[in-house]
């Protein structure tokens, strides 16, 4: 097995360190929301897990289309990467978003325009995954998931831009606030800072464990083949 590369121990250390200093910026930096109390401090995980997983989503089928196009295993290596990071970071999202809707909206769960899409996107992803495992081929595995991750990445600005066209008690981060919304409020500066550095600190953490799948990846095709082989 191959050392793990000096740059990706330097990105461990780095992810480490960014998550302490997010952590330490919305528990104690940032202001208490006059509102909602302290529960509003999982926004800022909330929107950086968010953020990360419809990154990986997009990438996975930019990399789907790459692969299409030039047919390198290596796309689908990092496609199906991020499609794992992403889904977890989903449902992360999801779990954050049913704690704060407690007090928000009196319920952990409501069938809300937002949280219906993002509930369809996180299954459709979860069924991709498991649809992979069915087929032994890996130029046909590889193709299927280009297709779907393709089709499924639809769902990613459908999410996104839902609630900026119909009704929904969900607030809006960026952009002007719903009428309806519940749980919205507006951000002071410090507030600010702690969003935008979570966003940064759960890229660097996206980014990391990307590569570490991508790599254990590699090692998984190198595996399948010895198998291959041993069965001829």
């Amino acid at each position: 097995m191959q050392s793990k590369p000096l740059t990706l121990k330097a990105l461990d250390l780095v992810s480490i360190l960014a998550m302490v200093i997010s952590t330490y910026l919305a528990l104690v930096f940032a202001p208490q929301e006059a509102v909602m109390g302290n529960v509003q401090r999982i926004f800022y995980f909330h929107v950086g897990t968010a953020w990360v997983a419809m990154l990986g989503f997009i990438l996975a089928a930019v990399s789907g289309v790459v692969y299409l196009i030039t047919k390198d295993l290596k796309w689908d290596r990092f496609e199906l990467a991020a499609v794992e990071v992403s889904a977890l970071f989903f449902f992360i999202t999801i779990c954050l978003g049913s704690i704060w809707a407690r007090p928000a909206w009196n319920t952990w769960w409501t069938w809300d325009v937002r949280l219906t899409t993002a509930a369809v996107a996180e299954l459709i992803f979860i069924a991709y995954l498991m649809l992979r495992q069915g087929i032994e081929d890996p130029e046909k595995r590889a193709r299927f998931g280009a297709v779907y991750t393709l089709l499924g990445g639809l769902s990613v600005p459908v999410t996104f831009l839902v609630i900026r066209f119909f009704r929904t008690i969900h607030p809006v981060v960026i952009g002007s606030q719903s009428a309806e919304a519940e749980g919205g409020f507006n951000m002071e500066s410090k507030m600010v800072t702690a969003m935008l550095f979570a966003i940064l600190a759960f890229t660097v953490v996206f980014v990391d464990l990307v590569w570490h799948r991508v790599r254990l990846g590699q090692f998984a095709e190198k595996v399948e083949q010895l198998k291959l082989k041993a069965s001829l």
